[in-house]
């Protein structure tokens, strides 16, 4: 047996050779199948239901506003004529005095007779805090007078007579002036104004409340001018005249 520890060159090292390991490759797992494929007929049909639904409720909304529109439309066009028809008949001046002593003032006392026409032949008018007075170059000249509320059916004619009354009323300088001026011409031009609300009845509706102006203009005759105070008044006068109604929505 050799030493191990006998000095000398030492032995080569043995050499091996490990074959490569082989791993065995994994199969892949199958892809899910797509969703849509996997829907049944019974969630084809629930899905199909939802949008017949919603459809629905889309057109029941459309009906509904287009029918609130027609609606509108309809009341529309019936109130379109919605202004009544008024017409000055007759006014009579009694008293109509002139005091030129400073300050200047005017005394009145007049009666007057307006007609209103309703041209409506399917809508009713309610007038409300009526109240008339006259005017002078757009200066009142009279204390207003309150009318009662009145209600006018379909193609009715209603009719109004108050007396008008103005005591010593003053009157600016220069409208005094412009006042002598048609006093010598002998005929002085008044406006006789009614203020109020009016609402609209429509079978068993009845509208928001609308302001109503009218303005009456009325040509007075008198006999002449007395420097010492006083005119004497001409004839009565009874005329008929056609005059303009304003209307726009209150807000109260």
């Amino acid at each position: 047996m050799r030493n191990l520890f006998q000095e000398g060159p030492l032995p080569k090292p043995l050499e091996f050779s490990v074959p490569p390991l082989k791993v065995p490759s994994i199969p892949k797992p199958p892809l899910p199948p797509p969703v849509k494929a996997a829907m049944s007929s019974k969630d084809c049909g629930h899905h199909d239901r939802d949008k017949a639904r919603h459809h629905l409720i889309l057109t029941i909304i459309a009906v509904f506003i287009a029918l609130f529109l027609f609606v509108v439309f309809l009341v529309w066009i019936i109130l379109l004529p919605t202004k009544p028809r008024f017409v000055l008949q007759e006014a009579t001046v009694y008293v109509f005095n002139v005091s030129t002593t400073d300050p200047s003032t005017l005394t009145t006392s007049m009666q007057i007779t307006v007609a209103s026409k309703n041209r409506m032949g399917k809508v009713g008018i309610y007038y409300q805090k009526l109240d008339v007075y006259a005017t002078y170059r757009s200066q009142q000249v009279t204390m207003p007078t309150v009318l009662p509320s009145t209600y006018q059916d379909h193609k009715e004619i209603a009719v109004w007579s108050p007396f008008l009354y103005g005591n010593t009323i003053p009157v600016a300088p220069g409208l005094m002036m412009a006042l002598e001026q048609d006093l010598n011409v002998g005929s002085v031009l008044l406006n006789i104004r009614l203020n109020g609300c009016v609402k609209w009845q429509v079978g068993t509706w009845i509208s928001g409340k609308y302001d109503l102006n009218v303005n009456c203009p009325a040509y007075i005759k008198f006999g002449g001018f007395n420097p010492d105070g006083g005119i004497t008044v001409g004839p009565v006068m009874k005329f008929e005249t056609v005059v303009q109604v304003g209307l726009r929505s209150s807000d109260e």
